[in-house]
């Protein structure tokens, strides 16, 4: 483990209290490293709060909306005093629902895929980057930018071109900052998650319809966990994968070659 070792090290997850998020954030705790999660529910964060402080490490949870860019800015600040510094950004909260159909969807549905999916990272992001940036010109050099896309990116999904729109315009987001930050000793990766079981998809996944066409083409033959994504979590944020960025991480259970 002396290799994923991330004591010292801080991380910063939204969405972090339940689902992908709270399973990197556990790989990233177990590893040694401190975490801060955002989340909109209160309730939420305290629950994912226990389960992270059993790790041992430095954790604390912040209500925030990443819909709002002022709000961004002033838990960003908020999490600095606490911890000092930020070293991983991991941009996860994210939101679907399908529209009735494409010639059928309203405005409004449109900009809230985009608000919450596309804008929210670009706001965690902009504050997380200046962070980095200005650390790195007073000498300390670090930083991780990891944003939870989607296979959605790659795939066509009917009804979902909103939400597909967004998780597409966050890779092509991402491998730009993984140009522009290099110089400054920071990476930048997506992680496109398949058919994961999380609270935002229950529904869809209990109909016999998804459980008879989807779960089939799964060559692992079962749906992903939060768990699943603890260990990519740990690999980004080490020393190890200092010269690896611009990647854009599947992790589907093999669904997309198959």
């Amino acid at each position: 483990m002396h290799m994923f070792d991330l004591t010292g090290k801080t991380a910063l997850i939204t969405g972090g209290n339940s689902g992908i998020g709270l399973g990197m954030a556990e790989g990233l705790a177990r590893c040694g490293c401190d975490i801060a999660i955002w989340g909109r529910n209160a309730d939420k964060n305290a629950q994912a709060l226990e389960t992270l402080s059993a790790h041992g490490t430095k954790v604390t949870a912040y209500v925030c909306d990443v819909t709002n860019s002022d709000a961004v800015n002033d838990v960003f600040a908020a999490t600095l005093n606490d911890h000092g510094r930020v070293d991983g950004c991991f941009a996860n909260a994210g939101f679907s629902t399908p529209s009735a159909g494409f010639d059928q969807s309203v405005d409004a549905h449109w900009r809230q895929m985009i608000d919450i999916n596309l804008n929210g990272a670009y706001y965690v992001f902009r504050a997380a980057a200046g962070h980095m940036r200005e650390r790195a010109e007073a000498g300390d050099q670090f930083g991780r930018l990891v944003g939870t896309s989607s296979i959605g990116a790659l795939n066509g999904m009917p009804r979902n071109q909103h939400y597909s729109a967004a998780k597409g315009a966050l890779v092509s987001m991402i491998r730009s900052l993984a140009v522009e930050y290099a110089r400054y000793g920071v990476t930048a990766h997506s992680i496109l998650p398949g058919f994961v079981e999380t609270p935002l998809t229950d529904e869809s996944f209990a109909s016999k319809a998804f459980a008879d066409r989807v779960v089939p083409r799964i060559p692992a033959r079962r749906l992903g966990q939060g768990s699943d994504f603890s260990a990519i979590a740990a690999y980004i944020m080490s020393d190890a994968s200092a010269w690896h960025t611009g990647q854009d991480f599947i992790i589907d259970g093999g669904y997309m070659v198959f």
